[in-house]
Order: C-alpha cells, then sequence, then structure tokens
C-alpha cells in the first residue's frame, strides 16, 4: 500500500478571465487531478481560480465582481476547489508569475505557522510537577528524526491555448516564461493530435523545462468556451448544461453579456502588450 506522506502534494492555479466560468473550466481541475492522482507520485490538495482584474483591458470584459461571483457559485459544492479575488481586486493589471509567487508565498507562510505550532510544546501555568524517583524520559531511537512534509508544489493549470500564447510576441516576458516552466511547472489540458508537443519541442526553454510542463490530453472532448457562452446569450439562446445552473441564473437576474458589454474596452490595448511592447524580455524571443 502507498504511503500518501511521500507523495509530492501540489496545488492547481488557474489564472484568466472566466468571462463567464464554464464547465469545461471545472472539469480542467477534474482532469489534472485524475492525471496527477494516476502517476501515483502527486497529491493534489487543492484548486484555485483566480479571475483576472478589471485593469487587464481585453475586450469585453464585465467587471470583477460579477466574474469572481460567478466563480464562487460555481465552486460552492466542490471540496477542493475554490476561488481567490486576491489577484482580482488589484488595481494594475499582475504577470500571471505574481499570482503563482503569491499563493506559493501563502502556502510557505503557513507551513511556518504549521511547524512553529507543532515544534511549540504546549503548557499549563502552575506549580510544577516534582520528578518523580524511577520517572525518566523516553529514549529515542537512533536516526529517529520527525517526518517533515514538503511545501506543496503550485502548478499553473491552463488549456493549450494559453501555452502556445507564450509565442505571441509581447504577450508574456521571456524571464517569467522561464520561471514559471522552471520554478513551478505546467499542467496543460490539450485534446487529442493537438501541436502542444511540437510547440514544446520548437522552444529551446520550454524543451529545456519539457519534464515539469504536464500534458494532459482530454479524450472526451469538450468545445465549451466562454466566448461561445456570450456569443448565445447574445443572441438570446440557451446557455443550459454549458454553465452551472446557478452560475446561468446569476447571469440571467443581472441581465449580463450583451452587444454593449461586448464592446467594453474596444479599442485599447491589452494591458500586458501595453507593457512589454517596449520590453526586450519579451516572448518574442521565445522560439530563438
Amino acid at each position: 500500500m502507498e504511503d500518501p506522506d511521500t507523495k509530492t502534494e501540489v496545488v492547481l492555479l488557474a489564472c484568466g478571465s472566466f468571462n463567464p466560468i464554464t464547465n469545461m473550466h471545472l472539469r480542467l481541475f477534474e482532469l489534472a487531478k485524475d492525471y496527477f492522482h494516476e502517476t501515483g507520485k502527486y497529491k493534489v490538495i487543492k484548486g484555485i481560480i483566480s479571475p483576472v482584474g478589471d485593469a487587464y483591458k481585453k475586450k469585453g470584459l464585465i467587471s470583477a465582481n460579477h466574474r469572481v461571483a460567478m466563480a464562487k457559485l460555481a465552486t460552492k459544492n466542490s471540496d477542493w476547489v475554490e476561488v481567490d479575488d486576491w489577484e482580482s481586486c488589484q488595481s494594475e493589471w499582475l504577470e500571471t508569475l505574481k499570482v503563482l509567487r503569491y499563493h506559493h508565498q501563502k502556502l510557505l507562510s503557513a507551513d511556518v505557522t504549521n511547524n512553529l505550532q507543532d515544534a511549540v510544546p504546549i503548557t499549563k501555568l502552575g506549580r510544577k510537577r516534582k520528578q518523580e524517583p524511577n520517572r525518566h524520559e523516553p529514549i529515542k531511537k537512533k536516526n529517529q528524526s520527525p517526518v517533515v512534509k514538503s511545501v506543496p508544489q503550485v502548478k499553473l493549470l491552463c488549456g493549450s491555448d494559453m501555452l502556445e500564447s507564450f509565442g505571441v510576441p509581447n504577450l508574456w516576458k521571456l524571464e517569467d516564461i522561464t520561471e514559471i516552466v522552471e520554478n513551478h511547472g505546467l499542467v496543460c489540458i490539450s485534446r487529442a493530435g493537438n501541436n502542444v508537443q511540437k510547440f514544446i519541442y520548437e522552444s529551446d526553454i520550454l524543451w529545456r523545462h519539457k519534464n515539469n510542463i504536464h500534458l494532459v490530453e482530454e479524450w472526451i472532448t469538450n468545445d465549451i468556451s466562454s466566448t461561445k457562452i456570450r456569443r448565445a446569450l447574445r443572441r438570446g439562446q440557451s446557455i443550459r448544461y454549458l454553465v452551472p445552473d446557478a452560475v446561468r441564473a446569476y447571469i440571467e437576474r443581472n441581465r449580463l453579456y450583451s452587444a454593449e458589454s461586448e464592446d467594453r474596452n474596444a479599442g485599447l490595448v491589452l494591458a500586458p502588450l501595453q507593457k512589454h511592447t517596449s520590453d526586450p524580455r519579451s516572448s518574442q524571443a521565445l522560439k530563438n
């Protein structure tokens, strides 16, 4: 029987617009969790959905308040996937790497706190008990040491479209891509026959860290996307069974996603493109 304490603990982090969150977004977590558990080497302990902030300036991006609320409704009945609104509450757009660092630091801080609590014995105030003459402390066996668990790894969960976006000029900084795949790792859900492996092969950076890029094939294909959901809503078509019922009800109640909302941020430059255009460290050199 396998010892669960020997498995590497993993936290799956999904960043994105979630505009709106769909059943496919939720399936990504289940597919990744199955993959890791089937290896016998990992134990997925948590999934985190981190919606991007309004400062991302993507066309058609509705308020983060609505997107976070819908994500929370979608994960309400999940016992392991949760929503974190730290990224969406920032006044400026944040690189995905900074979000990864933030959650890694949170786990480090929690680990330090837990270790301190385990190390410091709880003592009650009062009179000291006299040492009994024949009472001795138990003798510790040689080489006996407490099992120290390592901090869980935070891995970026994404679809093949995000991985391939590493090749879009000025969308990502080269040093960010390197740190993501080297220090954290990627879990990419791709469809059978997708060219993700070819994309990794053509990039020296991705190829160098290919062992930290986990490709999970989606055999039961699912073509749901937020873009198609918004299009259906603009046309007055049903989105039942494409998003969780609570999300569908929220959209209807708040009358979200119209022709007007789709034009939001129209003509604006996407935040990362605006920030990285003049940065020579952008991903235009990814395949060099």
